[in-house]
């Protein structure tokens, strides 16, 4: 090549260096029909498909993640590997498929489940409970016409006196019961034998006569016992041992015992307290005893102990005129243990609604109300028809009730106090010249119940106190 080459139009070059366009003979661009070749990149066909249906699938599982890497655990968690992947889901590696999912599920959180209401009472044994506390009576009704005018004083005193130790020995006995069933059961084991034997001897000073000292000896037995079966929870056991009593009780209306079964049947309940109160003792001791454990001061059971002596007193006092409402007091304790356990668990369920400790200290009082008012209610029917005062019975009810509210928080001296001065005020009436019946225990106990009321919205009103 010696010269120049030539670009002139038409020239030789043109056969051999032109720029020949293909036309749609030479080369053509044939897409290929959906079924013999379908599109393979991620996000299209049949890839895609899968892709979303991966998504539908685990939808609920992918809604309240935060961050595609959470969809990534779960995916890896689901057995996904990375052939799997690449070649069903058209996606380079996991994290790839978790953004796609993430992307195409919308966030949502649903609330957590509610848990479970750890305050829930048992209705049973609510009830059981209740009844419980009154059919002891029914021995009244059997032996009560074989001791004379001067055994009720002894019995009157002795009783008192084993409320008030049962109570604090319940106290103390729950105390240790954190500790360990060995811890409780030795509580219980030395507690109730000096109780027992303390109320006989304050009712054996007052006893005129062999029987009625006999009489609070028994009373005094059978509470002790009776004691030690409530705390340690055994109730069935406790009514087991009651049934020759009842039985005796409710077959009076068609045969007359006589002397002999009066004064058996309420012996052999007795009996059948103690030892069942002696088997769950001796249970309690086959637990391992926990070392080196500091004992309660004896002096925080000393308010459980007045309390249990002011309401005994606060009830005897109403039951001197108007006995069935004692009887009624008495059964309405399984309904207030039942609003008890609901009150916490209204409480526990009002921390978690609201977000303000203004707001929670309304909805508390509001659930305070709510639980009085459910206790009180079925008791104004019954004031009527046992010829009770309803003026004086609903506000003795509603002080023991709101004290047991308190005390179940560990609150203890307020309402001891409280219901000290209450029955206090109550037995000095005739000397004030206010109507025992009536008048006094209105006032008495109205200001204790509106005093107990101001300290449960002040103190239970606090989040604190439910945490």
């Amino acid at each position: 090549m010696s010269g120049p080459l030539s670009l002139e139009p038409g020239g030789a070059e043109q056969d051999t260096l032109a720029l020949r366009l293909a036309d749609a003979r030479t080369l053509s661009l044939r897409v290929p029909e959906q079924h013999t070749l379908a599109l393979l990149l991620p996000g299209h066909g049949r890839r895609r498909r899968a892709v979303d249906e991966l998504a539908a699938e685990l939808a609920d599982r992918i809604a309240p993640a935060v961050h595609p890497y959470e969809v990534a655990a779960l995916l890896e968690s689901e057995g996904l590997t990375g052939d799997v992947i690449k070649e069903r889901y058209g996606h380079r590696d996991l994290f790839s498929l978790a953004a796609a999912l993430y992307e195409r599920v919308p966030r949502t959180f649903p609330e957590p489940p509610r848990p479970a209401d750890p305050w829930r009472p048992d209705h049973i044994r609510c009830a059981l409970r209740g009844a419980l506390f009154a059919l002891p009576g029914l021995a009244y009704v059997l032996a009560g016409r074989l001791l004379h005018h001067d055994g009720a004083a002894a019995l009157v005193v002795a009783g008192l006196v084993s409320w008030a130790w049962s109570q604090a020995l319940g106290h103390r006995a729950y105390l240790r019961m954190a500790t360990g069933q060995w811890e409780a059961g030795r509580t219980l084991l030395k507690g109730a034998p000096l109780g027992a034997l303390a109320a006989t001897m304050a009712g054996a000073v007052l006893a005129g006569s062999l029987p009625a000292a006999l009489a609070a000896a028994a009373q005094s037995g059978y509470l002790a016992a009776a004691g030690v079966l409530l705390v340690l929870g055994r109730e069935k056991l406790l009514l087991a041992a009651l049934v020759p009593v009842t039985a005796g009780a409710a077959a009076l209306p068609w045969w007359e015992p006589g002397t002999v079964p009066r004064a058996g049947l309420p012996l052999l309940s007795l009996l059948g307290a103690v030892a069942a109160a002696g088997w769950a003792l001796r249970y309690t001791r086959t637990a391992a005893p926990v070392p080196d454990t500091a004992r309660p001061p004896l002096l925080r059971s000393l308010p459980y102990g007045l309390f249990g002596l002011a309401a005994g007193a606060l009830v005897l006092l109403e039951g001197r005129d108007h006995p069935y409402a004692a009887i009624v007091l008495t059964l309405s304790m399984g309904p207030a243990e039942w609003l008890l356990y609901r009150y916490r668990g209204l409480s526990v369920a009002a921390l978690r609604a609201t977000t303000t400790t203004a707001a929670f200290r309304l909805r508390s009082a509001a659930v305070l109300a709510g639980c009085l008012l459910g206790y009180l209610a079925p008791l104004l029917p019954a004031a009527w028809l046992t010829d009770a005062e309803p003026a004086a019975l609903l506000p003795l009810a509603a002080t023991l009730w709101i004290s047991l509210l308190l005390q179940a928080f560990s609150i203890a001296w307020p309402p001891a106090l409280l219901c000290l001065a209450a029955a206090a005020g109550t037995a000095a009436a005739p000397l004030s010249g206010l109507s025992p019946d009536t008048a006094a225990p209105a006032l008495g106990c109205g200001a204790a119940a509106l005093c107990l009321t101001v300290c449960a919205v002040r103190l239970l009103g606090r989040p604190a106190a439910h945490a």
